[in-house]
């Protein structure tokens, strides 16, 4: 399973979260094999300045992830997610990747519904 964290360093699955997705610096790949990292890539965020959100929802997709974790979402990107079929997850708590892997794990995070928790989207 790949898992998407949005960074703003590149420090594995030490790094700290990152509070809007499509402005971090760094997305944080994490592949889990049988719950336990197999292996984490630190991918550069291309951006969206140009094509405002729809240019951040491919962007990840074009990763390969099975879910993304983030503290928050515009409407907009949400609802892109789940007409991709991406299972998107709230963590507003965790100050670290790793952290936010151990909530994932043990099924304590919000499934999003395709609705944003934010509305400057």
């Amino acid at each position: 399973m790949r898992l998407i964290f949005p960074t703003n360093e590149n420090q594995g699955y030490l790094s700290k979260r990152g509070a809007h997705f499509g402005k971090a610096k760094f997305y944080t790949v994490i592949t889990l094999e049988d719950e336990k990292i197999v292996d984490v890539e630190s991918l550069k965020n291309p951006g969206h300045e140009t094509g405002a959100c729809s240019n951040a929802i491919s962007n990840i997709l074009s990763f390969n992830p099975d879910a993304l974790i983030v503290g928050g979402i515009g409407t907009k990107p949400a609802e892109g997610f789940k007409e991709a079929g991406l299972d998107v997850y709230f963590d507003e708590t965790s100050k670290t990747v790793e952290d936010s892997i151990k909530l994932f794990l043990s099924n304590k995070l919000e499934k999003s519904v395709g609705k944003g928790t934010c509305s400057v989207h």
